[in-house]
């Protein structure tokens, strides 16, 4: 098997992207901290296999607080799509001379909470009923999450990185 290769978001990833994103949030809209988001508006990288196909895509967003991941979706689990997406947005992070790498989870996504903390994430934060009021602005949000699990709050997560300041 080929290794995953990272890379900027091209036009030609745009359709492949969007069949992620419903796939996964039901379109191109994430609410998270009673923002919402439409995830063509903002930077991402994707991951392809050795066969040039989508393997996975993260959005984010560079702030003087940090990046946050908005958006990490793998076409399947464990090929290494998520590893690859992860670190190559901490080499943006360092880069921009950001140093704190975070994002937002819900209270029933084990596997990714199990996943990020893996990576050296760790929960800072929770947000309870932040689901809740994230459904004033869309409501398809379920009520049920995985494992048959209530759907209500948001958990913060991240890590502090050893970044250089920025030039002023």
């Amino acid at each position: 098997m080929a290794p995953i290769q990272v890379r900027p978001a091209e036009p030609r990833d745009e359709a492949d992207m969007a069949v992620l994103h419903h796939r996964e949030w039901g379109g191109p809209y994430v609410v998270v901290h009673d923002t919402r988001y439409d995830l063509r508006e903002l930077p991402a990288l994707v991951a392809v296999d050795g066969e040039g196909e989508l393997a996975g895509a993260l959005v984010y967003r560079l702030a003087d607080d940090g990046l946050e991941v908005v958006s990490l979706v793998a076409a399947a689990p464990g090929l290494g799509a998520g590893n690859a997406l992860l670190a190559a947005a901490e080499g943006i992070a360092l880069a921009a001379g950001v140093d704190r790498f975070w994002l937002v989870t819900t209270n029933d996504n084990l596997a990714a909470l199990r996943f990020y903390q893996r990576r050296g994430l760790r929960i800072v934060a929770v947000d309870v009923g932040a689901v809740d009021r994230a459904r004033r602005l869309k409501p398809a949000i379920p009520y049920v999450g995985e494992d048959d699990i209530p759907l209500h709050d948001e958990l913060r997560l991240e890590r502090r990185l050893a970044a250089t300041p920025r030039p002023q």
